[in-house]
C-alpha cells in the first residue's frame, strides 16, 4: 500500500436502536436492554448488558422470558420513527467532518479524509466519538483504513477490542499483517454465511488468509467479488464512496398483523395506509410511479388447505405520486384477490418503475393538467404539516383511525424526536 492512500473512515453506532432508546431515557444507563423485530417477535438489537447475559440476535421473545425476568431487561417494541430521525441527527454531525459522506445504512456511515496525517487519524476519531455522543447522545466507533473492507474491519476491532479505545486504523501494512491474522474470515464485510464455509474449507480461516491469496484464483474460485476482496484487504481501492445514490427502483410498504384480518374492510384500510406511506416516501425523494401492485396473504405455517396468497398489480395511465390516487389503485387491486375466510397475516404495497416526478407526462386519458396540479398542492402541503408536526398529523380518511389490524407493539416507547405531542418535558 503506498503511504499517502487516503483514509476511509466508517463510523457505526454501537447497538444502535438499544442506544435509541438509551438517550431520553436515564432510567435505563446500566440496565440491559433488547428492542424487538415487527409484531415484537425477536430481539433484533442489543445493548451491552443484553449481550452479557447471553441473549443472542435473532432470539424469540417468549424463549427468554425467563432471563427478561430474572435480570431486569427492559424490552421495547421497534420504534423505527425513533431510529431514522436519530440516525439523521448522526449523519449531520459526521458531515460537519468531511463533505466526502455515504450513509450505508442506518447505523453506519463512510466517510473519505483526503490529505489526511495517518498519525493524527486517532486523534481524529476520538473527536468523532465525543461530538457525536456529546451532540446526539449515541455511541460510536470508529475504523480507518484506506479501503472501505479494511474501514470496517478496524471499526470491528475498534469495538471488540477494549484497548483501541472505540478507535483503530489499519492504514498502516506492519499493523495489518499483526491483527489481520486474529479476525476470523467470516467478519470480514463481504464474505457472509455462505462464502465463509468455502473459504475455510480451503484452509483460508483468518482476514490475513484470505488477503494472502493470489487475486486470479480468488476470481477463479468466487468471481470478481473474490478477487475484489483481496485486493481491498491489501489496501488497493476497489469500493469508492457514492457521490450520488443509485435512484430507487422501488417502495415497498408491509406489516406482519397484530391477529388474523378476517374483514375486507379492515384489509382495505390497511393496504390504504401502505399505499399512503409508500406514496410519501416516492415524494420525499421527487419520484413518481408507473405500477403499483398489491398483496396479501395467510399464516405461512397454517395449514395447507388453509393457505391463501392473494396478488395483483397495474400499470398506471400515468406516471403519479398522488397518495389519493393511488389508494384508490389498491382497492381496485383489492377485488382482484379478496378471498373470504382466510385470516390474513400479513399484507404490503410496492410501488414500481419510479420515475423523476419532474420529468413525467401527463397522458391523454391521465388527469387534467389543473387536477393534477392540485393532487400535487395537496400532496406538498399535506407533507409539509407532517414533516412540521409529526408523521400522520394529517392523512387520508382511508388509511384508517383506530388501526385494530397494526402488529403488536406493546412496548413501544414514544416518538421523542418527531411528534409534538411526545417531547421530552425538562421540569426544573
Amino acid at each position: 500500500m503506498a503511504a499517502s492512500a487516503p483514509p476511509i473512515a466508517l463510523v457505526d453506532g454501537n447497538n444502535f436502536f438499544a442506544s435509541c432508546e438509551k438517550v431520553f431515557d436515564p432510567s435505563l444507563r446500566g440496565v440491559p436492554v433488547i428492542v424487538l423485530s415487527n409484531n415484537d417477535g425477536c430481539a433484533v438489537a442489543r445493548s451491552a448488558e443484553a449481550k452479557a447475559l447471553g441473549i443472542p440476535m435473532g432470539a424469540p421473545l417468549f424463549k427468554i422470558r425467563d432471563i427478561v425476568a430474572a435480570h431486569g431487561v427492559r424490552v421495547f417494541s421497534g420504534n423505527f420513527e425513533l431510529y431514522g430521525d436519530m440516525s439523521r441527527r448522526v449523519t449531520e454531525v459526521l458531515s460537519s467532518f468531511t463533505p466526502d459522506l455515504e450513509v450505508y445504512s442506518v447505523d453506519e456511515s463512510f466517510l473519505a479524509f483526503p490529505g489526511m496525517d495517518h498519525a493524527r487519524l486517532l486523534d481524529l476519531g476520538q473527536v468523532i466519538r465525543k461530538r457525536v455522543e456529546r451532540w446526539t447522545g449515541i455511541p460510536v466507533g470508529v475504523g480507518f483504513g484506506p479501503t472501505k473492507t479494511l474501514a470496517k474491519l478496524a471499526n470491528y476491532l475498534a469495538k471488540k477490542v477494549t484497548m483501541f479505545d472505540g478507535v483503530a486504523s489499519l492504514m498502516e501494512a506492519e499493523v495489518r499483517q499483526a491483527v489481520l491474522a486474529q479476525i476470523p474470515v467470516g467478519e470480514v464485510w463481504g464474505v457472509g454465511r455462505a462464502l465463509a464455509p468455502r473459504l475455510e474449507a480451503m484452509g483460508i480461516r483468518s482476514a490475513y488468509d484470505l488477503a494472502a491469496l493470489d487475486p486470479r484464483q480468488a476470481r477463479r474460485a468466487f468471481t470478481v467479488v473474490g478477487e475484489r476482496l483481496v485486493r481491498e484487504l491489501n489496501g488497493l481501492s476497489c469500493l469508492g464512496l457514492d457521490d450520488v445514490p443509485p435512484a430507487r427502483q422501488s417502495a415497498v410498504v408491509s406489516r406482519s398483523f397484530g391477529r388474523a384480518v378476517t374483514s375486507r374492510a379492515e384489509l382495505e384500510e390497511a393496504l390504504a395506509a401502505f399505499a399512503h406511506r409508500a406514496a410519501e416516501k416516492i415524494r420525499a425523494e421527487g419520484l413518481a410511479a408507473c405500477y403499483v401492485q398489491a398483496y396479501a396473504h395467510t399464516n405461512r405455517f397454517a395449514e395447507p388447505e388453509s393457505r391463501y396468497a392473494g396478488c395483483a398489480g397495474t400499470t398506471l395511465i400515468e406516471p403519479t405520486a398522488d397518495g389519493g390516487l393511488l389508494i384508490g389503485e389498491v382497492k381496485s387491486l383489492l377485488e382482484r384477490f379478496w378471498r373470504p375466510g382466510p385470516g390474513f397475516a400479513k399484507a404490503g404495497v410496492m410501488l414500481a418503475g419510479l420515475v423523476p416526478e419532474a420529468s413525467s407526462m401527463g397522458s391523454l386519458f391521465g388527469r387534467p393538467a389543473p387536477k393534477r396540479d392540485k393532487a400535487k398542492r395537496l400532496m406538498a402541503a399535506m407533507d409539509a404539516l407532517n414533516a412540521r408536526m409529526g408523521r400522520d398529523t394529517i392523512k387520508p380518511l382511508a388509511a384508517g383511525l383506530g388501526k385494530p389490524w397494526q402488529g403488536k407493539s406493546a412496548h413501544r416507547s414514544k416518538a421523542w424526536t418527531t411528534r409534538w405531542a411526545e417531547l421530552p418535558v425538562v421540569r426544573a
